[in-house]
């Protein structure tokens, strides 16, 4: 399910501000976590059976288990507004999504190597069996992550700052409406943010 959204109304009112993308945005994910209506093999009772995701799906990251959903955005370099994003169920992982467009740049970490964008694509590189990171390759990975950072702000502010990292509503489908309002209200907050620097 693909969502893409405006900050205020229309693309055309950003445009009109000057908040045109300018050919390169970044492309992330993060976990969005969820109840899943058990602690251990313990039973939460009336709580599992009210409060208890219908399809949250469970994923592991390095040494830790994550019940929920995979929230993709997509963040144009020079504003850090978000331009498009889409809520996955865990299990989707490795189908990963691609929110670029034709005429744009888009600048991935190593969790979408290999995975082909419809805009250009520029990935950090990642090690495979027999072919080691070499000196160049991290010089270039450490650049992009520099590009990419700002598309790092969303997260950064959506999920400690707006407390939306747990949700409570139970399908992918309100999941995913409560991401929209999420990140609308995070353009908004940018949109301020960049006025009072003087940048619109």
């Amino acid at each position: 399910m693909s969502s893409v959204f405006y900050a205020i109304h229309r693309q055309s009112q950003l445009d009109a501000k000057g908040l045109i993308v300018k050919g390169s945005s970044t492309q992330d994910a993060t976990f969005i976590t969820s109840d899943p209506g058990r602690s251990g093999n313990k039973s939460r009772g009336n709580e599992a059976r009210t409060r208890r995701s219908k399809d949250g799906t469970w994923a592991k990251k390095g040494e830790e288990f994550y019940f929920g959903y995979k929230l993709h955005n997509k963040v144009d370099v020079e504003f850090g507004l978000i331009r498009s994003m889409e809520i996955l169920l865990h299990l989707s992982m490795t189908a990963q999504v691609d929110l670029s467009s034709e005429d744009e740049r888009v600048y991935r970490d190593k969790g979408y190597f290999g995975v082909p964008a419809n805009g250009r694509s520029v990935t950090i590189l990642r090690a495979t069996r027999g072919h080691p990171l070499n000196t160049p390759d991290r010089m270039r990975n450490l650049q992009i992550s520099r590009i990419k950072a700002p598309g790092e702000r969303p997260f950064a502010v959506i999920k400690p700052v707006f407390r939306a990292a747990h949700v409570l509503v139970t399908t992918v489908q309100r999941v995913n409406v409560k991401m929209v309002f999420t990140a609308i209200a995070y353009n908004l907050h940018q949109l301020r943010t960049l006025q009072k620097a003087g940048n619109i």
